[in-house]
């Protein structure tokens, strides 16, 4: 079911929709159900499924190639079960271009859709509009992670195994010069694998010590691999520069790689996919993206042309090809982003996980149990513009409850503060008032013209929703100059304003002296001229003639 208002959302969470869904029109929207919990979540080109605590498969979406299962090709406006696996418990479920992949507490691997390049595994190229039983997986060790591309499948067992199917025309499958796999076919690597990921035409794995090796299309350094590597792209090649990676995930043509420290990326960026910045669009090998400290994210997505990050404290940070609203940062941002940037939709929640298709996101996320509830900034998250603005409605005395949302966002680039403030502060948020709503500013807007830092500072405590100035004492009308941002060390300091009354003084004193100014230098030509024209007064009178 869907609401109109968050409140009406339950304790134990909501699937949330971004970008062309096909849900509520396209708008974003929240949906849960009575009495189960949506689990695991997945986005195709143009199609989305999620699987419950009770094993049942939703899907919703585009279904002109039967992606969907309903036995039927017409499009889907709303989550629907599929009848066919009522007898089976899903437990995975991945979403390719056109293609949906199911997978069962009992091993058993369904699939349906598009299957032009053997995708399904069904041993032929032709289309299923319902879901069809693979060979026998439950021979195998359980299924502990599936993953569908452009036109390929892939399936991790419990023991390490890898299989794939499908297109392999630039290598997408790994398995050498085979153009095809119309059945799955396993990877031997001779190490044990634990993570897979199945891009649009490119795949990458991760090994149990931490290695990378990628293979297929190798155009726009998506496999980040050295140049004597790439005539080899076939074949896994292990991506040199990368090390203890646990995660790996990838996007139409880029890569993102989770090391326990580091996020890493590398391919084709011209939307900000990559998060490096609006100054590298392409980066042939891994670079470090650098916006988080160590160990804070724990979960990373790739769409076609923009990604999706969880830290550990449960905040969504996307970052991307803006339109259609698919980032989740609100109604009037669709502009690219070139950083990650945290979506303030999810201040009062924490988000569990989260799939980007082509156009398109779902996150499904809980509302934080605690009336307040630290979670944990990063530094650039920050701008001055908000709190800025959040200073200004302090001195004039305006209740912090109306302190107005930011602006909408008005450029690409935000102007965050200075980089060399500490990066050991925990912000502290309050979860108890609901302002956010479904706002769809970032923290104001992203160019400000602000002086730079000077020798006076004032400090300020930033709590509420976002961030508001707040004594210490929590008495609304006395301000102090000490924060209560907590930190390892140090406080953050902002640079002390010039109260508004001080330039209202100036402004008169500019304005008499001008008056004056103007008045003094008019008598004078006033009375110069009369004395100059008058027959008394005249230099005519002083000349005599013989």
């Amino acid at each position: 079911m869907t609401g109109e208002t968050d409140t009406e959302i339950p304790e134990t969470g909501a699937v949330f929709t971004f970008g062309k869904s096909k849900i509520a029109n396209n708008v974003p929207s929240r949906l849960w159900l009575k009495n189960d919990i949506p689990v695991h979540v997945s986005c195709g080109q143009s199609h989305s499924a999620f699987v419950t605590e009770q094993g049942r498969l939703f899907v919703f979406g585009n279904n002109n190639r039967g992606q969907l299962g309903l036995q039927t090709k017409g499009p889907v406006n709303k989550p629907t079960c599929v009848k066919v696996l009522k007898g089976e418990r899903a437990q995975f479920v991945a979403c390719g271009t056109d293609h949906t992949l199911v997978s069962t507490s009992q091993g058993e691997i369904f699939a349906a859709g598009g299957n032009s390049d053997g995708q399904l595994g069904l041993g032929h190229c032709n289309d299923s509009i319902s879901f069809q039983r693979l060979h026998p997986f439950c021979d195998y060790a359980p299924i502990i992670l599936l993953s569908a591309g452009g036109h390929t499948s892939a399936a991790l067992t419990e023991d390490g195994r890898l299989f794939l199917w499908g297109d392999n025309s630039v290598g997408q499958l790994g398995l050498g010069n085979d153009s095809h796999a119309l059945l799955p076919k396993e990877l031997k690597l001779g190490q044990t694998i634990q993570w897979v990921s199945c891009g649009y035409r490119h795949s990458a794995l991760v090994t149990d010590n931490g290695d990378v090796f990628t293979f297929g299309e190798s155009a726009d350094g998506r496999l980040g691999l050295s140049a004597h590597q790439l005539a080899n792209h076939n074949d896994p090649q292990r991506v040199e520069s990368l090390h203890g990676v646990l995660q790996v995930a990838c996007g139409g043509k880029h890569t993102l790689a989770l090391t326990e420290d580091e996020l890493y990326s590398f391919g084709r960026g011209e939307f900000g996919q990559l998060g490096l910045g609006t100054l590298m669009f392409l980066a042939d090998t891994p670079v470090a993206v650098g916006h988080f400290r160590k160990g804070r994210v724990t979960h990373v997505t790739c769409g076609e042309n923009h990604s999706a990050l969880i830290t550990d404290s449960g905040l969504l940070y996307t970052f991307g090809d803006g339109r259609h609203g698919k980032l989740g940062l609100g109604d009037e941002n669709f502009t690219n982003q070139f950083t990650p940037t945290v979506c303030q939709r999810f201040f009062d929640y924490s988000v569990m996980t989260v799939a980007c298709g082509s156009s398109h996101m779902l996150v499904f996320a809980r509302p934080r149990q605690q009336e307040s509830e630290e979670v944990c900034l990063e530094d650039e998250d920050v701008t001055y513009s908000y709190l800025d603005r959040c200073y200004t409605s302090m001195l004039q005395g305006q209740p912090l409850e109306h302190i107005p949302d930011p602006a909408p966002a008005l450029a690409l680039q935000p102007t965050f503060l200075p980089s060399s403030l500490p990066t050991s502060h925990r912000w502290s948020i309050s979860t108890q008032t609901k302002l956010m709503r479904s706002s769809s500013a970032q923290f104001g807007p992203e160019f400000c013209n602000l002086p730079p830092p000077t020798t006076g500072f004032t400090a300020l405590a930033l709590t509420g929703n976002i961030f508001h100035p707040r004594s210490p004492t929590d008495t609304p009308k006395r301000f102090k100059t000490e924060a209560s941002v907590e930190s390892a060390s140090t406080s953050i300091i902002l640079p002390a304003r010039t109260t508004p009354r001080k330039y209202i003084y100036i402004y008169i004193y500019i304005y008499i002296y001008i008056y004056i100014y103007i008045y003094i230098y008019i008598y004078i030509y006033i009375y110069i001229f009369f004395f100059l024209c008058s027959p008394k007064t005249s230099l005519y009178s002083f000349i005599s003639y013989p």
